[in-house]
């Protein structure tokens, strides 16, 4: 993904994120960052968000502020 230096995301959206990936003590948009940049990892666009789908995990991120919306586990 291009401009993955840029992405970031809220407090809210820190602790959605934790809460959504059960992670306690770690870098949430890192986490991110190295998920998204994972050879593994499928990216699509939909409107205004980018789709970061690996596993079972879809990170959400805004397109024109590359701000992580939201991750969570993908339904079975």
């Amino acid at each position: 993904m291009d401009h993955i230096d840029r992405i970031h995301t809220t407090k809210m959206g820190i602790d959605r994120i934790k809460r959504n990936l059960k992670l306690d003590n770690t870098d949430v948009v890192e986490y991110c960052k190295n998920s998204i940049l994972s050879e593994n990892c499928i990216i699509h666009k939909q409107g205004k968000n980018w789709y970061c789908e690996i596993e079972n995990i879809i990170i959400t991120v805004n397109s024109y502020s590359y701000t992580i919306i939201t991750a969570h586990v993908k339904n079975a």
